[in-house]
């Protein structure tokens, strides 16, 4: 692993998290560890989508092939043959053919605006979905995008008036822990949560584990990925890499995430995001005055050299793939730690 930046990246051991817990919350770290419900995430397939073909039907038997519990598809994965361009017939066959391999689906997109919110919420119940992810994506002072966002979000009451479906908003780069669980709180929706995503945290100059604890009362959904935390323009930006090689102390951070909620497991989804070589820049500064700007904004981009194609479409199959063994075989580490403890009960 590369060595981290200085006062960015907690040093944390893992090990010694589990070694200092009680027998029982040892036991039930190690159980929740084996059964932790790991979905394929569509964006480690972003390029394969793009540029080789890959349509949202390829995601399910992808899915199914590593035994995963479910998938997580933006409404606009494969562009043309998206689930968004998709007709309602086309929808529903996508979702009986998630259905009949046992596979959960979870539909995401990248605004909060309400005609997108409404096409996503469209088509999660065309297709059977469980959850919609979204994120904000306005410019201006920190207090206007929080306001814009909150009033944006008055409308999910209308989207799922059978409360089938839950929804989460993600921390995508440039909102802060404390302003997310704040707008959470003032939307007030019952169904509202957050996505925790294990790097976006970043760039808006919050370190790992402490933005895992100030949203944790509220986390219910993992994007699981690696990055390299990288200087820019005096902040900090990242740029995603194979899981277990980055700065991020995924362990650390999947232990956390597993023990969250007490009866039953509060995080019910661990998304597996490989995207290497994504980059995505510094959003929020140190010394930054009360009320900070965010700019307009674009889509971070994972670069795609066409001369390269095959090899690098390839490389990005292959990163998918090697993702669910290193995250299984983490949580194999986890729950073996946790069983060494709870033994002594």
């Amino acid at each position: 692993m590369a060595k981290p930046p200085p006062d960015l990246i907690e040093p944390v051991d893992w090990q010694t998290m589990i070694r200092t817990m009680p027998p029982d919350m040892a036991a039930r770290l190690a159980d929740r560890a084996r059964a932790a419900p790991l979905f394929a995430h569509a964006y480690a397939h972003h390029l394969n989508f793009r540029f080789g073909g890959f349509r949202p039907a390829d995601l399910l038997d992808f899915a199914e092939g590593h035994r995963l519990a479910g998938v997580k598809i933006h409404v606009e994965d494969g562009e043309g043959a998206s689930l968004l361009a998709m007709d309602r017939a086309a929808r529903s066959d996508f979702g009986r053919q998630a259905a009949a391999l046992g596979l959960e689906v979870h539909v995401e997109t990248s605004s909060t605006e309400a005609g997108d919110l409404r096409d996503a919420a469209a088509i999660a119940e065309a297709v059977g979905a469980t959850s919609m992810r979204f994120y904000p994506r306005h410019c201006g002072p920190v207090s206007q995008v929080m306001a814009r966002t909150i009033a944006d979000l008055a409308l999910l009451s209308d989207l799922d008036a059978g409360g089938r479906l839950a929804f989460t908003l993600e921390q995508h780069e440039d909102l802060k822990s404390a302003e997310l669980v704040e707008i959470v709180r003032r939307v007030g929706h019952p169904r509202l949560s957050l996505l925790f995503d294990c790097g976006n945290m970043v760039n808006a100059g919050e370190t790992p584990l402490a933005a895992l604890e100030a949203q944790a009362g509220l986390i219910t959904e993992v994007h699981v990925k690696d990055c390299l935390v990288v200087p820019d323009r005096g902040g900090w930006g990242h740029v995603a890499c194979a899981s277990g090689t980055g700065h991020i102390p995924m362990r650390a951070l999947l232990v956390r995430l597993l023990l969250l909620g007490e009866a039953a497991p509060q995080v019910r989804a661990f998304a597996l995001e490989e995207e290497e070589g994504y980059f995505a820049p510094a959003f929020r500064f140190p010394g930054e005055g009360p009320d900070p700007v965010i700019p307009p904004r674009g889509p971070s981009e994972t670069p795609f050299d066409a001369d390269t194609a095959q090899d690098r479409l390839r490389q990005e199959r292959a990163a998918a793939t090697r993702q669910v063994i290193v995250v299984r075989a983490m949580l194999a580490e986890i729950a073996a730690e946790a069983d060494a403890i709870a033994a002594r009960r």
